[in-house]
């Protein structure tokens, strides 16, 4: 066998080497992140594959599976988002890039911000469709020098009180019900009225839902309020706040629950401050500060 023989030999496809045959194809590529990225993917999916060993029957039931899941995405429904949240991807990529120290710490968006939130005046409900147990919402936008922030827009949405977002029922549920998009005043401040949110199971009737009942694995999420909050000169933040106590707080579906983004949302008996709130009493309430990071600060 020549040298040149040995080359070739050496860049044949084998099970041995089948990863680093596969990685060194890419050793052209421009970009040195897409290169360092796909090496990575390469070496880490071979490695998973040898230590499976999927028949072939197995490994085309996985590409029909992912396959399904792309098929199942609409513009009201993203089920690789899904796909990604029920195995702690999502959480983790959100978790690595939000190192939060001092700053509110983020969790997962969720696949239901798909229709932008209407603006609306400060103290507006978003409750459109009259049910639910009425809640007030207040909070501060800060930096993490505690100094507040004006203009910070902070968009909020969230499940109504039978555990459906408005794109899930779009023939019971007003349109934009249950969201809104804020502008905090001179001193930082945002509120807005809606209702307690409920847990909800997210949706369960696509390939992810059978993956979670082949596992073993309810469906649900424990009551929360989405957020995602931005503001110039500061990186934007996405997060939930939590209602404590709600079912499934300690078995999140999604991994999305941070002990300091849990919060009571105490019972307000006070007629004076629910007339000033435009709320019936009593009512609930709950304060939720959110502090943010400056824009050069990196994890």
């Amino acid at each position: 066998m020549t040298a040149d023989d040995s080359v070739q030999a050496a860049a044949r496809f084998s099970e041995e080497r089948s990863a680093e045959v596969v990685a060194a194809t890419f050793a052209g590529t421009a970009d040195p992140r897409l290169r360092a990225v796909m090496t990575s993917l390469v070496r880490h999916l071979h490695d998973f594959v040898k230590d499976v060993e999927p028949t072939t029957e197995e490994w085309a039931a996985a590409i029909g599976f992912l396959t399904e899941v792309g098929a199942t995405c609409t513009p009201t429904r993203q089920e690789f988002i899904l796909l990604s949240d029920v195995l702690g991807v999502s959480m983790l990529v959100e978790t690595m890039n939000n190192r939060a120290g001092q700053a509110t710490e983020s969790t997962v968006e969720g696949p239901f911000h798909v229709v932008e939130s209407p603006a609306r005046e400060l103290g507006a409900d978003i409750a459109l469709d009259g049910k639910g147990e009425p809640c007030l919402v207040t909070g501060t936008v800060k930096g993490t020098d505690g100094v507040p922030v004006p203009g910070a827009t902070v968009d909020v949405w969230q499940a109504n009180a039978d555990g459906f977002y408005d794109v899930q029922q779009p023939e019971l549920q007003p349109e934009r019900n249950l969201r809104g998009l804020f502008t905090t005043d001179d001193e930082g401040h945002f509120w807005f009225r809606t209702i307690v949110p409920r847990y909800y199971p997210i949706p369960s009737d696509g390939p992810v839902g059978r993956l979670l009942e082949a596992t073993g694995r309810h469906p649900n999420r424990p009551a929360h309020v989405h957020f995602d909050v931005r503001a110039t000169g500061f990186r934007s933040l996405v997060t939930h706040l939590f209602v404590a106590g709600t079912p499934y707080i300690d078995s999140d579906a999604v991994f999305g629950v941070k002990d300091s983004l849990v919060r009571e949302f105490p019972t307000i008996d006070d007629p004076a401050r629910a007339a000033e709130a435009g709320l019936p009493n009593p009512f609930r309430a709950v304060h939720f500060d959110v502090v943010l990071r400056p824009e050069e600060t990196r994890p």
